[in-house]
């Protein structure tokens, strides 16, 4: 397993953008259409697949599919998942990143970057929080890319990226506080 930072701290200069409290009930509504059952979910899977949570994860994997991507934190709705969600999300774990709560910092989108070019599954083990991940995954997927969330208590969010999705994104993500100029410049490279 590699580390992308090298300090045990949170660096101020890792940090990219911030989300403004404002903009927290718009992250509440699902992106995409809601499934509790990953079989039904994963039909509708063409293409590459970004799984963002443990749970989401966990589901996918007990249904045979292992995400092209997948980016867990050990934790569902703030509380740890149990041993056995840890153990098999965390299972082959290739990249390892911090990223503090309600923030995208530099490590975690230069891991989500490197995941997405490679040709192999890649998990990437989040130290803090991955929730806001799937905004970038989605800006940054190719063209009928899945990208798998959990909306606490419902389900799991699929969304099929398309041009649509991306626009979306990227207007949410201009409007969080912080570098967007050196933000864009990561995820885009």
């Amino acid at each position: 397993m590699t580390r992308d930072d090298t300090d045990d701290a949170f660096a101020d200069d890792d940090q990219l953008l911030v989300l403004p409290d404002a903009l927290r009930h718009e992250l509440k509504e699902p992106m995409g259409p809601i499934e509790t059952d990953a079989d039904r979910l994963l039909e509708g899977v063409d293409g590459p697949l970004i799984a963002v949570g443990d749970v989401v994860t966990y589901h996918l994997l007990q249904a045979g599919r292992r995400p092209d991507v997948a980016l867990v934190d050990g934790r569902t709705k703030r509380t740890e998942v149990d041993a056995e969600i840890r153990e098999a999300v965390t299972e082959g774990a290739s990249i390892e990143v911090r990223n503090p709560p309600a923030e995208l910092g530099v490590p975690v989108v230069r891991a989500l970057r490197r995941a997405l070019s490679t040709g192999d599954p890649t998990t990437i083990l989040v130290d803090g929080e991955e929730d806001l991940v799937a905004l970038p995954a989605i800006v940054a997927a190719p063209e009928g890319a899945s990208v798998v969330y959990g909306q606490p208590d419902e389900g799991m969010v699929h969304v099929t990226v398309t041009d649509d999705h991306r626009a979306e994104m990227r207007d949410l993500l201009e409007r969080f506080e912080g570098d967007t100029e050196r933000f864009w410049e990561l995820l885009e490279g």
